[in-house]
């Protein structure tokens, strides 16, 4: 499968530190090779992959392709994005 990463999840990759960053890309391209994990909740179309212990990032399937919605770096984050959902 192909990857595309949004606007706002490169820009929020950006502001990580580099390490972090290696992580996240090397995980974007693993879920890319592998089929979906964890589906976020019913009638919602993300799927959410854990990074480290407290970072993460959303994406999407469409169409063959990964489409990464957004990336956390903390835990709380996240939260807040999935509870405006």
């Amino acid at each position: 499968m192909e990857h595309e990463v949004s606007d706002e999840a490169f820009a929020e990759i950006q502001k990580m530190d580099h390490g972090l960053q290696e992580l996240f890309i090397r995980h974007i391209e693993k879920v890319s090779n592998m089929p979906p994990r964890r589906h976020l909740r019913f009638g919602n179309p993300h799927f959410v992959e854990k990074v480290t212990k407290s970072a993460r990032f959303a994406y999407k399937i469409e169409n063959e392709t990964v489409y990464v919605v957004r990336c956390f770096a903390t835990h709380k984050e996240y939260e807040q994005w999935y509870r405006n959902l």
